[in-house]
């Protein structure tokens, strides 16, 4: 077996990773090592993140530094702030018995007063991300004349990210006469010119297939109608009660959105996200580093540099528009030769994407079920069985309790005690999941919206739901979500029992199923919007409103088409894109009450 002591590290080095718990190199490690103690030579080293990239730059750059020089001798740039502590961290354990070395981490975000007096104080090694790093320069506060290594980490990340520019600018003030080690997960166009223009015949060392995914990871997929996201999404984390998941979204307001309706729900959920101030996304990052957050909402950018141990699961949310990004966040599990699983929660519109990524990666994804009501508390029982059977004891703190416990169960057998434990979780997964729907898109062919055509839960043609008429719509600040969360409030109705919701400007469509058809029309007698009558009523021939009145109860005039028509019509400032918010809505309170 391949050793770190056979790769050529300095005895002081070596303690510093047996303190670690390290015991052999990874693939990247026992390739890369070798190579650039020999410190002359520019590298290009292409690995999955999670294989130990950071041991195999950082170790061979400590062992190369003159702690006697006490100014800049090594310079690694990474994408975000995350990744640029990160680095500094495990840097400072990789030299713990080396000595005196000074190690700045200079990020955005944080005090840059305090980051200049780190610097002032005279360093070896300088961690940094683009844009701060260059507020640093123009102030002249930094002098990189004798850098001897400049390590570009996650190279493909910060094209990504835009930092052409300022990598360019900061490369300008570098000497010529240096060496460069590129590390990236892939190889773009990019990232190739970047190695050409700033590195001389580097040696090239690849891990795997360039843009391929990590061997450990496994990637399935659910195909759900566009509403039924979130219910999907709440229900495969049911599915797998131990998870410990990232879900990535494309922008700011979904993570924000759909970790507070998940927060709403009960979960154990928190957002990452470029919104945050630095001591916030330090707080959301220690809670879930201690696992105190059982899921974490974020985007692209703000989980780039995340590496957090033990990560079960990364589930899209959305998928990125590009290969790359995909390959970035099933990264985050399967890590250290782990295994993890990739889930993509897509619509059917969204299959392409799917053979596409497959293509790249040269892996097959599972299609996979997204399981019903029973699965779900068949897993949950079983996973507190688990729990329960494995707890530890703390026999001296429970001491004192006991006789009392023994005797309020002095009445019930062994096996009435069992049924009633199991049952105070069991329970409340049966109440919530009674009744629940099939999420699944069962047909090929699509509807515009991207569901299956005659497969929706709310479609008419299954003769379970009756289409009604309401005089509000998306002139009254209403998306789809805000509508089947006002629907629900104000009659009493649990979510799964509304179908389809066609959100117009003045009026709106909805479906809902037949045995709570006459509960609506009840409720809605005396409802209010406003300082408005709300009418609700039948709609006739299931594509036009009624012609007995308007919005607040005028006038006839001629109906409008709907989806049945030529033209499309996107509905509210939000448009179709309102359907893929938390709960089906940008600002909806879920329809789902979830338990604990």
């Amino acid at each position: 077996m391949i050793t770190f002591e056979s790769l050529g590290l300095q005895e002081p080095i070596l303690k510093g990773i047996l303190d670690l718990g390290f015991i052999a190199p990874t693939p990247i490690q026992e390739k890369a090592i070798p190579v650039l103690l020999g410190g002359d030579r520019d590298f290009v080293g292409l690995a999955q993140t999670g294989t130990g990239k950071t041991a195999a730059f950082g170790l061979p750059l400590l062992q190369q530094i003159d702690l006697k020089q006490r100014h800049p001798q090594g310079l690694i740039l990474c994408p975000t702030r995350e990744l640029c502590l990160q680095i500094t961290n495990d840097l400072k354990n990789f030299s713990k018995h080396l000595g005196d070395v000074s190690i700045v981490a200079v990020y955005g975000g944080s005090s840059i007063v305090q980051q200049l007096r780190d610097l002032k104080r005279g360093v070896h090694i300088v961690v940094a991300t683009p844009g701060r790093l260059l507020d640093i320069i123009e102030r002249k506060a930094v002098n990189f004349t004798n850098v001897r290594y400049v390590i570009l980490d996650e190279a493909d990340e910060m094209l990504n990210m835009g930092f052409q520019e300022d990598i360019n600018n900061i490369l300008s003030n570098t000497p010529d006469e240096k060496t460069t080690w590129l590390f990236s997960a892939t190889m773009p166009q990019e990232v190739r010119r970047i190695a050409q223009k700033y590195m001389k015949d580097p040696f090239e060392l690849t891990v795997g297939n360039k843009n391929s995914g990590n061997v450990n990871i496994e990637h399935e997929y659910y195909v759900v109608r566009p509403r039924e996201k979130y219910a999907a999404l709440k229900r495969i984390v049911d599915y797998n009660p131990d998870i410990f998941g990232i879900i990535f979204t494309r922008t700011k307001i979904e993570s924000q959105e759909i970790s507070e309706s998940l927060i709403r729900d009960g979960y154990n959920a928190d957002a990452l996200h470029g919104d945050l101030t630095q001591q916030q996304r330090d707080k959301v990052m220690k809670r879930f580093r201690d696992r105190s957050l059982q899921v974490l909402v974020a985007t692209d950018v703000a989980a780039r540099g995340i590496d957090v141990d033990n990560v079960t699961h990364v589930i899209n949310y959305e998928l990125p528009d590009d290969v790359e990004n995909y390959t970035h966040r099933s990264g985050r599990t399967g890590r250290a030769g782990k295994s993890g699983i990739s889930i993509a929660i897509i619509t059917g519109r969204d299959i392409g994407k799917i053979r596409q990524i497959e293509r790249v990666l040269g892996k097959k994804f599972v299609k996979t079920e997204v399981p019903d009501g029973f699965a779900v508390c068949e897993k949950q029982l079983f996973g507190l069985v688990h729990k329960v059977h494995n707890v530890t004891v703390n026999e001296e703190q429970i001491e004192p309790y006991l006789e009392r416990i023994y005797e309020q169960f002095a009445e019930m057998s062994k096996e009435e005690i069992i049924k009633r434990f199991a049952s105070l979780e069991f329970n409340e997964f049966l109440e919530y999941y009674q009744d629940a729907p099939d999420l699944n898109v069962k047909e090929e062919r699509r509807s515009l919206d991207g569901g299956a055509v005659g497969a929706d839960r709310g479609s008419r043609s299954n003769g379970k739901f009756t289409r009604l008429f309401i005089n509000l719509g998306s002139v009254d600040d209403f998306t789809r979500g805000d509508m089947l969360r006002y629907l629900c409030d104000t009659s009493g109705v649990r979510g799964n029992k509304i179908g389809r919701i066609d959100l117009k400007g003045v009026y709106s469509f909805f479906e809902v199923e037949n045995d709570v058809v006459a509960q609506f029309q009840e409720v809605f007698k005396k409802a209010e919007y406003n300082g408005r009558s709300v009418r609700i009523e039948m709609s006739q021939d299931g594509d036009k409103r009624p012609r007995s009145g308007g919005p607040g109860g005028s006038g006839g005039g001629r109906p409008p088409r709907e989806d049945g028509g030529k033209r499309w019509e996107r509905s509210g400032s939000g448009g179709e894109r309102s359907e893929r918010g938390a709960g089906g809505s940008s600002r909806a309170k879920p329809a789902y009450k979830k338990r604990y």
